[in-house]
């Protein structure tokens, strides 16, 4: 078989026009029609970039619009980035480990964030839903710990797949001493306190993504009353099995997936370690680093690392084989291609606000994605 030389290779073609108000940025657009208009040089690769113009919107572009890099100035730095956040390293050690601003360090995990996003939801949204799932809150904090939060995670109970997630501002709970209360009370006099039952709307969101429309269906939790009411408010009729959270959390606890995830989650994100000296400084970045997680624990880490060599996508049906961090970087995927709920839009466009910080800066699409 000959190996087919750079010249010989056919050209690139772009998929569909970029510009998501052209009547042929659909891909299945029949008749779209564009020529090439020359090339620019660049220092990293492609050192050759062609360019094109839509002849229906008259849009000009490059092959790198389709590019995961897209826009950017590091463009190495997007993979190691992505396996140094899904290992337990915080965003300045990755700045020290390859020799770049922690601000970069941050730019790159935004973009990695809304990217799985994408992809996750690309990959699932044709997928059959599973039929017995576990439910749980995984409770970390920004900025200090008078300012806690929770992410309320689904799994899969037979394949370990994480399919879906959703987070909330808590008030700070637990022993406090009396100089804590006093701070706590002259902080939410300043900021303002959680909204009530904010646990409750985010298992509304999770759950409507994670459980079939119609059928049978078991649904694992601990004894929280958040996840009864919003059983409720959905008028979805399932199988609740609930667990105490104070058995044993071994092999045969009837809630193992979930308490396994939680566990592993801690073990791979700086910010979430048991007295770590890198919290997360903003909830959206938390949630972006989570969706980080959920693309490398679903579809590129085996389940099991003794085991059979399947990802729980695979396991699923989603993907035929394991997936490499290129493979999920391969290409750019447009929000406007994807449905996303309504949660994981806020999360995308960086609508999530830390109200103890002063700013809150949003995406706005203008040159990335």
């Amino acid at each position: 078989m000959n190996t087919p030389t750079p010249n010989s290779m056919p050209p690139w073609t772009p998929p569909h026009c970029p510009n998501p108000n052209c009547l042929f940025h659909n891909p299945l657009a029949q008749g779209w029609r564009f020529r090439r208009c020359g090339s620019h040089e660049r220092r990293n690769p492609p050192f050759t970039v062609p360019r094109f113009q839509c002849l229906h919107c008259r849009r000009s572009f490059s092959s790198q619009t389709f590019s995961t890099s897209y826009w950017l100035k590091r463009p190495e730095l997007l993979r190691p980035v992505f396996l140094a956040t899904c290992n337990g390293m915080a965003n300045r050690q990755i700045a020290r480990t390859f020799g770049c601003a922690p601000s970069t360090v941050t730019h790159q995990i935004s973009r990695l964030g809304r990217h799985c996003l994408l992809f996750h939801r690309h990959f699932t949204r044709t997928a059959s839903p599973p039929v017995d799932i576990s439910l749980d809150g995984f409770v970390s904090y920004e900025t200090s710990q008078f300012y806690p939060f929770e992410h309320l995670v689904a799994v899969d109970n037979d394949t370990s797949f994480l399919l879906h997630f959703a987070d909330v501002p808590l008030r700070r709970s637990g022993t406090m001493t009396a100089k804590q209360r006093s701070q706590r009370e002259k902080l939410e006099a300043r900021h303002g306190r959680p909204a009530p039952r904010a646990t409750q709307r985010a298992a509304v969101e999770v759950l409507r993504e994670s459980l079939p429309e119609s059928g049978p269906a078991v649904l694992r939790s601990d004894e929280h009353k958040a996840y009864e009411r919003a059983l409720r408010q959905m008028g979805r009729q399932v199988e609740h099995r609930q667990t105490s959270s104070r058995d044993y959390r071994g092999r045969h606890n009837a809630l193992f997936e979930i308490n396994a995830l939680d566990a592993f989650l801690r073990h791979s994100s700086a910010n979430h370690r048991r007295e770590t000296l890198s919290p997360s400084k903003r909830r959206q970045g938390s949630t972006e680093r989570l969706a980080v997680f959920a693309v490398w624990r679903n579809f590129v880490k085996r389940r099991w690392e003794n085991g059979a060599a399947q990802t729980p996508a695979m396991l699923r049906g989603i993907v035929d084989r394991i997936l490499t961090v290129q493979e999920v970087l391969d290409r750019r995927l447009f929000v406007t291609h994807e449905v996303l709920s309504e949660w994981w839009r806020d999360y995308y466009w960086r609508r999530m606000e830390t109200v103890v910080l002063p700013v809150n800066r949003r995406h706005t699409l203008r040159y990335a994605f």
